[in-house]
């Protein structure tokens, strides 16, 4: 069987979980109610998430996917649902992703060079510790306004099996990254805008550790310009952001509405406008991403810097001229 059949299937099982998952959570009234911070207006499910971890982890089990990282998914899942259900302090939740990350960090072995053998084996780890542990967040952080995240999911992890096939290199993440980009692709049929349920913490948080398992999998391996490229956007957003509010003052830790993406909302466009503009950036990063034997990764890096800088200026602009 062609590994691309996974993609439809898991899409299949996606969709149908997730609406089943809706159900469930809008008879149970465990809805995300709108406040100062929102970006909807009506009273929405919460806990989507739960549709594509109920195809990612028994199709990742059946995948060989490490332990480790299974672990790392279900601790995340677990404690993110007691976070959306009873908003935990945020010093416990930091623990459990720090232990989610050394989970990870063990399924990747003390072989793994994500920093290609320029760093010393102890500095690599840490660094690719740290660097996962402030992705997995910063993916909630993106995680504002409906498809966002779920489009994202399916923009890295499809674009991610694109070049592992292209490059005949890290084959064993084609096929997670398969699973992972289908039943992302089947909750989006649920999060489109209008959403009809959100993801919640128990999908965002567990969906950004397990794609950043997939990026770092993939730089060890010598995908390292895909796995700068393709999740380039988020990145570039929440680490610009969080910069901004340091340099500001602010606290890093509170809840905001200062992301790009929510400005431009803010300033009139709707959610399905936005979220077009970075799917069509994604797809620009992802033909970067294929064209690095081509081109090169210095000119591949370079196209994808400009990509996300015209598409931040983009929805930048959203604020600047809201009648745009």
């Amino acid at each position: 069987m062609t590994p691309w059949l996974l993609l439809p299937g898991s899409a299949l099982a996606g969709a149908l979980l997730t609406g089943a998952v809706t159900h469930y959570l809008r008879r149970r009234a465990i809805l995300d109610h709108p406040n100062e911070r929102s970006s909807h207006a009506v009273p929405t499910p919460r806990g989507g998430g739960w549709g594509i971890l109920a195809v990612l982890l028994p199709a990742w089990t059946a995948l060989g996917v490490g332990p480790w990282v299974l672990a790392g998914v279900t601790l995340l899942a677990a404690v993110s649902w007691l976070d959306d259900r009873h908003n935990l302090a945020p010093g416990p939740r930091l623990l459990v992703h720090v232990a989610a990350v050394a989970a990870g960090l063990l399924a990747l072995g003390d072989e793994t060079r994500v920093f290609q053998g320029w760093l010393p084996g102890w500095l690599d780890h840490l660094l690719t510790g740290l660097a996962w542990l402030w992705f997995l967040n910063l993916f909630n952080f993106m995680d504002g306004i409906d498809g966002l995240a779920g489009s994202e999911a399916v923009a890295v992890a499809g674009g991610l099996a694109l070049v592992a096939a292209a490059g005949g290199v890290a084959t064993g993440l084609q096929q997670p990254a398969l699973v992972l980009a289908g039943a992302a692709a089947g909750f989006l049929a649920w999060n489109w805008q209008p959403a009809k349920v959100f993801m919640g913490d128990v999908g965002s948080i567990p969906l950004g550790f397990a794609l950043g398992w997939l990026l770092f999998a993939a730089a060890s391996a010598g995908l390292w310009p895909a796995a700068l490229l393709l999740p380039l956007y988020f990145v570039a957003d929440a680490s610009i952001t969080l910069t901004r509010r340091l340099l500001a003052g602010k606290p890093v830790l509170q809840a905001h509405r200062e992301h790009f993406y929510q400005r431009a909302i803010q300033a009139g466009r709707s959610h399905a406008a936005v979220v077009r503009r970075v799917i069509a950036a994604n797809a620009a990063l992802i033909a970067f991403a294929l064209a690095v034997p081509a081109l090169g990764w210095p000119l591949a890096l370079a196209g994808g810097g400009l990509t996300v800088l015209a598409l931040i200026l983009t929805l930048r602009s959203a604020v600047v001229s809201p009648s745009l």
